[in-house]
């Protein structure tokens, strides 16, 4: 049983990711699809990137109900995995620039609200040092499907910039298929009282769990307080990116995704493996402060690609290597820390803090760059960077208490 609990759950995962790829490759031009040719203003494209963390702020809401049964976790998989993609299936039919930046909101929230529930479900079913690798390789093969898409999208775009209406609703429905093999993982069940609880007490749990975790586990807080800085440095020059891309450089539909996809995918692919080496090596704090140094290698990269289109593809080409490890710092933290306990609400602190950080730095990433320019924007998300590898470092006692 558990061998089978093993493959089928590993199957899932990589085919969620592997059938995932179609519609990430086009998601991922979604802004500048905004900012070209639906025209939407300032004010909508800082909204949809503000909602790629914020929807963080509603993602525990989905998954508050999930008890410690498996059939509920791979329940609510199935469900999100399908509705995420429903939005962009009128694609052909709708102009209006708000429907896609709520289509953007609703399809991270309920990306993010999966998590918890896929680092339990593979904490459980994959046993010792599986879980990474299958973690990373699923990783790095939706990176490498990813790297190849876009250009051929990118090329439609720029032939023609209405495609993507097309695009939108067939790779929707091939990302839908993977909960076939979401639904096969099988469930072991583990009865758990059920708790009445009120709407108050539902809409402020999630939160003060989290509350509660922080206090009694001072190295995971430790954690959070650097990531903090680190996702406030990533997040202050996103709402900066389109205009940058498009005002500045001029790059094409093609150019975007060479950089945004291609280099990206291929730094990503390229050292997964070693991430998975790395992480099963090194203290998760050194980790992390390896991961967020790589960060703010990116801006300064990309702040010179003004003078050089070359530094373009460089600096995406090193955001790769810091999402892979990313990916995984930020991910598999919560089974780190759970140990044996259930890993779900270290998770759901992982999303709420994204959401808190959405919240706030990208709306000052636009402010900011109104009274100066784009490089200024770049490098204080640098500086934050830099700021953060110093707070990962963990005290004495931390240390004892891990």
């Amino acid at each position: 049983m558990n061998q089978l609990k093993h493959q089928r759950t590993s199957s899932a995962f990589l085919s969620s990711r592997l059938l995932g790829v179609p519609f990430t490759a086009i998601f991922n031009l979604l802004l500048v699809i905004l900012y070209r040719d639906l025209h939407a203003t300032p004010l909508q494209i800082t909204i949809a990137i503000a909602l790629r963390p914020v929807a963080s702020l509603f993602a525990p809401y989905w998954s508050a109900s999930i008890n410690a049964r498996d059939h509920n976790h791979i329940m609510k998989l199935s469900m999100a995995n399908s509705l995420k993609f429903v939005p962009f299936l009128f694609a052909p039919f709708i102009d209006n620039p708000w429907f896609y930046v709520f289509a953007f909101g609703f399809y991270m929230m309920l990306t993010r609200g999966m998590i918890p529930s896929w680092m339990e479900v593979l904490k459980k079913n994959i046993e010792g040092m599986s879980m990474e690798k299958v973690f990373a390789y699923g990783s790095a093969f939706e990176s490498v499907g990813g790297a190849l898409l876009p250009v051929m999208f990118g090329f439609l775009l720029d032939m023609d910039g209405e495609v993507w209406r097309y695009v939108f609703p067939a790779t929707a429905l091939i990302g839908m298929l993977s909960a076939i093999f979401i639904n096969r993982i099988p469930a072991t069940q583990t009865e758990q009282k059920k708790e009445e609880r009120t709407f108050k007490q539902h809409l402020s749990n999630p939160w003060k769990e989290s509350y509660h975790l922080l206090c009694k586990r001072p190295d995971f807080l430790r954690f959070q307080y650097g990531f903090m800085w680190g996702g406030a440095g990533l997040m202050i020059f996103q709402p900066v990116l389109p205009k940058f891309f498009v005002d500045v450089l001029d790059l094409s539909y093609l150019e975007v995704a060479t950089a945004l996809t291609v280099c990206k995918g291929i730094g990503f692919a390229v050292t997964s493996p070693l991430w998975v080496t790395a992480y099963r090596k090194m203290d998760i704090f050194q980790f992390s402060r390896l991961v967020i140094f790589l960060i703010a290698i990116f801006p300064i990269c990309l702040s010179i690609s003004q003078f050089n289109l070359i530094w373009l593809y460089v600096a995406y080409f090193s955001y790769g290597i810091m999402q892979a490890g990313s990916e995984m710092s930020w991910n598999l933290s919560g089974p780190f820390f759970a140990k044996q306990e259930d890993s779900s609400i270290y998770s759901v602190v992982n999303v709420l803090a994204g959401g808190i950080r959405g919240c706030i730095f990208p709306l000052l990433g636009t402010l900011l760059y109104e009274v100066t320019n784009a490089t200024m924007v770049l490098l204080l998300g640098s500086l934050f960077c830099l700021i953060a590898t110093h707070q990962l470092k963990p005290t004495r006692m931390e240390l004892t208490c891990r």
